[in-house]
C-alpha cells in the first residue's frame, strides 16, 4: 500500500547548500532510490544523483541515509517507520559537486599508487599453477564493487583531511593485501603497506567492516593480518637480528 514518506535530502554544491524536505510516495517493495527517482521526476527534475545498475554491484549511488553510509539501491523503505523523516546526504569524507554527487577521485588517486600484480621474472601468463586453498584466501576481497563506503565510513579520513595525502584507507589496504597473499606475486607489499599507503593510521575500528555491502570481512581478514605481517618484519627481535646479520654478511 502507498503512502506519503518523508524524505530530506541535501541539495547544494562546491559553495553552500541546505537540507530540503520533500514528501514523496512509497510503495510496498521500493528502496530509497525508487523514491529519489520520483522525487526527480514529479518535483526537482535538477536534483544530482549518481546511479547505474540498481542492483547492488555498480557501487554508483553510495550516499548517507541517516546518517550512515549505504547503497541508496539496497536500502529498503521497510526498514524505516512510515513517520519517520529520512534523511539522504551525500558522503561526507568526500568533496560535493552538487547535491547527492560527490568528487571520489581521491579513491582512484590511491589506487594508482599500488603496483600491479608482480610475477616472477620469466613467469608467463598460463604457466601460472596456484593451490585451491591460496584462490579461495584472497576470492573474498575480489567481491568489492568500489562503492567507497568503507573509505566514507573510516574516520582517519573522514574526521581528518590532512591524512589523505598519506592513507590509502580500508578499500586499497585490502588490495595490498589481496596481492600480499597472492603466491605468484613477489612485490614488497609489507614495506609499501606501512611507509607509502599508511596502515599505522589504522586503529582496527571495524567501521569499514559494518558498511560493506557485500560483507567483506575487511578488518578482520586484510587489515590486521597485514598489521601482524609488518609487526613480524619490524618489531619481532629474531627477524631483526636475522636481517642484520645477513646484511652484515652481504657486506
Amino acid at each position: 500500500m502507498a503512502y506519503p514518506a518523508k524524505l530530506r535530502v541535501w541539495r547544494g554544491d562546491t559553495t553552500s547548500g541546505e537540507l530540503q524536505d520533500f514528501e514523496v510516495e512509497a510503495n510496498e517493495g521500493e528502496v530509497v532510490l525508487d523514491l529519489i527517482h520520483r522525487l526527480q521526476a514529479t518535483q526537482t527534475p535538477d536534483l544530482a544523483v549518481r546511479w547505474n545498475c540498481k542492483a547492488g554491484k555498480c557501487g554508483s549511488c553510495s550516499a548517507e541515509v541517516n546518517g550512515r553510509p549505504r547503497l541508496l539501491c539496497m536500502t529498503r523503505m521497510s526498514i524505516f517507520d512510515e513517520d519517520e523523516v529520512i534523511t539522504v546526504t551525500p558522503m561526507r569524507t568526500f568533496p560535493v559537486i552538487r547535491d547527492l554527487v560527490t568528487d571520489v577521485s581521491y579513491n582512484y588517486e590511491k589506487a594508482r599508487e599500488i603496483p600491479s600484480f608482480t610475477p616472477p621474472e620469466g613467469l608467463e601468463p598460463g604457466e601460472y599453477r596456484m593451490q585451491q586453498v591460496d584462490v579461495e584466501r584472497s576470492q573474498e576481497f575480489r567481491k568489492c564493487i568500489e562503492c567507497f563506503l568503507c573509505q566514507d565510513t573510516c574516520h582517519v579520513i573522514r574526521d581528518h583531511e590532512e591524512n589523505k595525502q598519506s592513507f590509502a584507507g580500508p578499500r586499497y589496504l585490502m588490495r595490498v593485501a589481496e596481492l600480499e597473499m597472492h603466491p605468484l606475486d613477489v612485490a614488497d607489499r609489507v614495506g609499501d603497506a606501512q611507509d607509502v599507503h599508511g596502515l599505522g593510521y589504522c586503529n582496527i575500528t571495524k567501521c569499514c567492516t559494518e558498511v560493506c555491502p557485500e560483507g567483506i570481512h575487511i578488518t578482520d581478514n586484510a587489515l590486521i593480518p597485514m598489521k601482524e605481517r609488518v609487526a613480524d618484519r619490524r618489531y619481532d627481535p629474531i627477524v631483526w637480528l636475522g636481517n642484520k646479520i645477513f646484511k652484515r654478511d652481504g657486506a
